[in-house]
C-alpha cells in the first residue's frame, strides 16, 4: 500500500476514534447523507454546518475576501468533498489558512486534505502534540496519531491577530477549558465570535478531562467569551445553532449550579453512582437541547474533578 493510501486511512481512523470519543454510544452517522449547508453572517463571514451536527460533526467558519479564505476548524476528512463544494459557491478563492479551535477530529480531520491544497494550519502547541499523540479511548486503546500533513505548521501561546480581507481576525487561547489547546475566535469587525466545543448550543458541556479540560477552564473561557461579547454579538458554538450573549450567561449559570449541587454532594460523602441518582441537571434538562445524551458525562465529568480536588 502507497505512503499516501496509508496516511489517509490512518486519519480517517483516527477522526473517526475522535468523534466516538465525545459521543455517548450509538451509531455512527451515514456520512454519504451528509449535507453541508451554508449560512451567511456577514458580508464575508459564513457558517458551514452539517445536517448531521447533532450526531459529532463541528461547525466551520470561512472569512472570505480578496487575499483568500481563513477557514475555522476543517470537518470530518470524509467530508472534505462537500465541504470544497459549500466553500466554492461563497468564494472562488483558495483556503490559505486554516484554524484549528481544539483537537478532535470532528474538528481536525480535514487539516490534510486543505494543507496538501496549499493552506497553513495554525493551532496551540498542546494541540499539536494531541494530534501527535492521542489520549487512550475509552476502551484503553491509543488511536494513531494524525499524519505529518495534518499537524498544525504555526502553533502559538498568546493572542495572534490575521490582516486580511481588509479586517481582522483574532486568535485568543482559552486554558484548559474543553481541551487543554482550545482557541477563540474574534472577528471584531463583524463582531461575530467562533468559539469550539468550550460552548455548545446543544447537549450539556464536555469537559475533556483526559484531553486536558477542566471545570474552571471551562467556567474561565466561558466569562472571556461573554465579556468580549455585547448585545449584538453573534457567537457560533462548536456544535449547534448560533446564539447571543445570553444564551452563554444562562449557560454559565446553569454549570455553576450543577456544580455547587454536586459539590454538596461530595462534602457528604455520597458516590457517583448516588450523585447520579439524585439528578443535580433535572430541572435544566427540559431547556438543553439532546440532554440525555449527555447528562450522564457531564455530571460525572463534574463529580470527579470535585472529588479529586477535595
Amino acid at each position: 500500500m502507497r505512503k499516501s493510501a496509508i496516511a489517509c486511512l490512518l486519519l480517517c481512523l483516527f477522526a473517526a476514534h475522535s468523534v466516538r470519543a465525545q459521543l455517548p454510544q450509538q451509531q455512527p452517522p451515514d456520512l454519504s447523507k451528509v449535507q453541508v449547508k451554508v449560512q451567511k453572517l456577514a458580508d464575508n463571514i459564513y457558517v458551514l454546518q452539517s445536517s448531521g451536527a447533532q450526531a459529532g460533526m463541528g461547525n466551520i467558519a470561512a472569512f472570505v475576501g480578496d487575499d483568500g479564505i481563513l477557514l475555522v476548524d476543517s470537518q470530518l476528512v470524509e467530508l472534505g468533498p462537500k465541504i470544497e463544494a459549500a466553500l466554492k459557491t461563497v468564494s472562488d478563492k483558495p483556503v490559505k489558512y486554516v484554524l484549528n479551535t481544539h483537537w478532535h477530529g470532528d474538528h481536525t480531520g480535514g487539516n490534510e486534505n486543505f494543507a496538501k491544497a496549499g493552506a497553513v494550519i495554525f493551532a496551540r502547541p498542546e494541540l499539536r502534540e494531541r494530534l501527535i499523540h492521542p489520549a487512550p479511548g475509552a476502551n484503553g486503546a491509543v488511536p494513531p496519531g494524525a499524519p505529518a500533513a495534518a499537524l498544525p505548521v504555526v502553533t502559538y501561546d498568546a493572542p495572534v491577530t490575521f490582516h486580511m480581507n481588509g479586517e481582522e481576525a483574532r486568535l485568543i487561547p482559552i486554558r484548559r477549558a474543553h481541551t487543554d489547546g482550545d482557541t477563540l475566535v474574534y472577528f471584531p469587525n463583524d463582531d461575530i465570535i467562533m468559539c469550539g466545543d468550550f460552548y455548545r448550543s446543544i447537549q450539556y458541556p464536555n469537559i475533556d478531562r483526559a484531553n486536558g479540560g477542566s471545570l474552571d477552564g471551562m467556567l474561565d473561557g466561558l466569562g472571556t467569551l461573554i465579556g468580549l461579547a455585547g448585545p449584538n454579538t453573534k457567537i457560533v458554538p462548536g456544535h449547534g445553532a448560533m446564539v447571543g450573549r445570553a444564551e452563554v450567561m444562562a449557560h454559565r449559570d446553569m454549570i455553576l449550579a450543577v456544580r455547587d449541587r454536586v459539590a454538596q454532594m461530595v462534602a457528604q460523602g455520597k458516590t457517583q453512582e448516588e450523585v447520579l441518582a439524585a439528578h443535580p441537571t433535572a430541572d435544566y434538562d427540559a431547556r438543553v437541547p439532546n440532554s440525555k445524551e449527555t447528562t450522564e458525562r457531564f455530571v460525572t465529568q463534574v463529580y470527579a474533578e470535585l472529588k479529586a480536588a477535595k
